[in-house]
């Protein structure tokens, strides 16, 4: 079994706050940061979207990484000694995803580390697998800080929908949010970053953690019809690594992006592993304030999280944070405050 592993400080850059704080009070208020952008959605009217009110008009790459950096150094702010320490994972769109706002992922994470004014890790790694990133590097952050590989993982994901090609690519799909379609998603974009270090006294710690795969997957159609299989699976490792049942989960938070597929497989899943009395299991979804934001929705979720418990208004204990992609992948982690005697 891997070595167990704490957050100790998490970023955010999102359309409803430029840090942490102001993201997760605006989230909690369920303040959202749809607006008209710049994009003609189905039936020619202006798509609603949910940009990061940047104070600079940077576009691409550069849009992307001023993003994750401003994410990664207010981390770094929480926690200092890790600074030049930590190695980093960065949550990136899925390659064959069309619009995706970054083409050079090795590129990106130098142009990362010259705005944090850090020298790139030797063992910094890049991971694409869309809304299921954050899980993916979780596993391999635990694996990385067991083998003495890195002190320190930073967790850092970024992606942004907010493209014209993915606009015309989702509208051709009929996934779009527009009047005329309600199981549809609104496009946005977001950093966020969380790190890793070995676990200690009163952390905020990974207790259980599961992947798995879904195969009636969203562009499945109809070949295969939805049970939650893989996000079944993804829930039941995590809970057996934990040692606990679904009854004792406090709540719940999924990447919920507004379709129909999303609610009911999660809801599949909770069905199928829920057994005997148990109290009221909330769900919360980034999704409500921020619509679709990819990549950056794993360490996102795991930040909402990490202030709910620091703060004191978590809806239980623990947490379980689930995702999935379009291509099937799922996760679900499962953290709580680990008691500092």
């Amino acid at each position: 079994m891997s070595i167990a592993i704490d957050i100790a400080a998490i970023g955010m850059v999102t359309a409803v706050g430029l840090d942490a704080p102001s993201a997760c009070a605006a989230m909690r208020a369920r303040l959202d940061g749809f607006q008209e952008t710049r994009f003609l959605g189905p039936g020619g009217q202006w798509l609603i979207g949910a940009p990061v009110p940047l104070p600079r008009g940077w576009i691409g790459e550069k849009r992307m990484a001023h993003l994750a950096a401003a994410a990664i150094c207010e981390a770094f702010e929480t926690a200092p000694e890790a600074r030049g320490q930590a190695a980093l994972i960065l949550c990136l769109a899925d390659e064959s995803r069309p619009g995706r706002p970054i083409t050079d992922g090795a590129r990106l994470l130098r142009h990362i580390a010259e705005i944090v004014d850090v020298e790139p890790h030797a063992r910094s790694r890049i991971i694409n697998h869309d809304r299921a990133s954050g899980h993916v590097a979780l596993e391999q952050a635990r694996r990385m800080i067991a083998s003495g590989e890195a002190s320190y993982v930073m967790i850092a994901g970024v992606d942004s929908y907010l493209t014209a090609p993915a606009i015309e690519h989702y509208r051709k799909n009929n996934r779009l949010l527009a009047p005329g379609n309600p199981n549809g998603f609104i496009p946005g974009e977001a950093a966020a970053a969380v790190l890793c270090l070995r676990s200690g006294r009163g952390g905020f710690r990974l207790f259980g953690l599961g992947l798995a795969r879904e195969a009636a997957s969203i562009y499945n159609g109809e070949d295969l019809p939805l049970r939650g299989d893989g996000m079944t699976a993804a829930y039941d490792m995590a809970f057996r690594e934990t040692g606990i049942e679904m009854r004792q989960l406090g709540y719940r938070i999924a990447d919920l992006i507004g379709e129909q597929y999303w609610f009911k497989q999660s809801a599949l899943a909770s069905l199928r592993l829920l057994r005997g009395r148990h109290d009221f299991q909330d769900i919360w979804s980034p999704g409500e304030s921020l619509g679709n934001v990819g990549a950056a929705t794993g360490p996102l979720m795991i930040g909402m999280a990490w202030m709910a418990a620091r703060k004191g208004y978590a809806a239980g204990s623990p947490v379980l944070v689930e995702a999935s992609n379009d291509a099937g992948a799922c996760g679900a982690a499962l953290f709580a405050t680990r008691s500092g005697s």
